[in-house]
């Protein structure tokens, strides 16, 4: 039976999910950012939390408050109006990434995959901003929308059982990099030295969804600086709005 578009889904006792469509496209997300910012702007009393996935949003409210067919009718009353696709703000997060081999083990598997040299790997991955779609699996874990067909490569058979913090990776039409040490099935072409998570700051995640992450190539060398300075807890991302 086909699904049709928009629909609201009970999430439990404090929460609805609000679904656009059923895939990865960036009008989507931004018309999903839109319902979004319709909603908070009415900042109606009960309503907690917005966490938006690809294509859905996931609404926590306060039951004492609003129940949660006072939920459906003004969702409901949202989507019947038309909602404005919200711009993605070119909020730009560089996050450096060492591309050595002795931190991307599968990045001579995606090249020749690709049918292309490490280098042109390299350029291609580092070529453009990428969206964050949304935040999940671990703290930080972006997942971004936009890689290049040219060096879509599947997963891995086998999942790794270790992967080190801040490891780059491309899993499918997808590109991501893991914050922490963790388990994990995506092609590793690369490793930033810097914390993505880091709960001892005031904003432990240095973007959010609705920004961008550009990758930036730097060298060994330039990864053990990187990685000192942010051990000192002196490390600041470059960041362009």
């Amino acid at each position: 039976m086909d699904v049709i578009y928009p629909r609201i889904l009970p999430t439990g006792d404090r929460a609805l999910t609000v679904e656009l469509g059923n895939e990865i496209d960036e009008k989507i997300n931004a018309r999903l950012m839109g319902l979004i910012k319709t909603l908070a702007d009415q900042r109606i009393k009960g309503i907690e939390e917005f966490v938006p996935s690809f294509r859905a949003v996931l609404i926590h409210y306060n039951p004492a408050v609003l129940s949660y067919s006072d939920m459906e009718k003004i969702v409901s009353a949202a989507l019947a109006e038309p909602i404005r696709e919200l711009s993605h703000h070119k909020r730009i997060v560089n996050v450096p990434v060492c591309y050595d081999r002795q931190f991307g083990p599968d990045i001579e598997f995606v090249a020749k995959h690709a049918g292309l040299t490490v280098e042109e790997v390299i350029k291609i991955h580092t070529s453009t901003p990428y969206l964050v779609f949304m935040l999940g699996f671990q703290p930080g874990f972006p997942y971004l929308g936009g890689l290049d067909e040219r060096i879509h490569t599947p997963r891995l058979e086998t999942p790794r059982i270790r992967l080190e913090a801040g490891s780059v990776g491309i899993g499918g039409g997808q590109t991501g990099l893991y914050p922490m040490e963790s388990p994990g099935g995506w092609r590793i072409i690369g490793v930033t030295p810097v914390r993505c998570y880091n709960p001892d700051k005031d904003k432990p995640i240095p973007y959010r969804a609705g920004d961008h992450i550009r990758f930036v190539p730097i060298d060994r060398d330039e990864f053990g600086r990187l990685r000192e300075l942010d051990l000192r807890g002196e490390y600041t991302f470059e960041v362009e709005e």
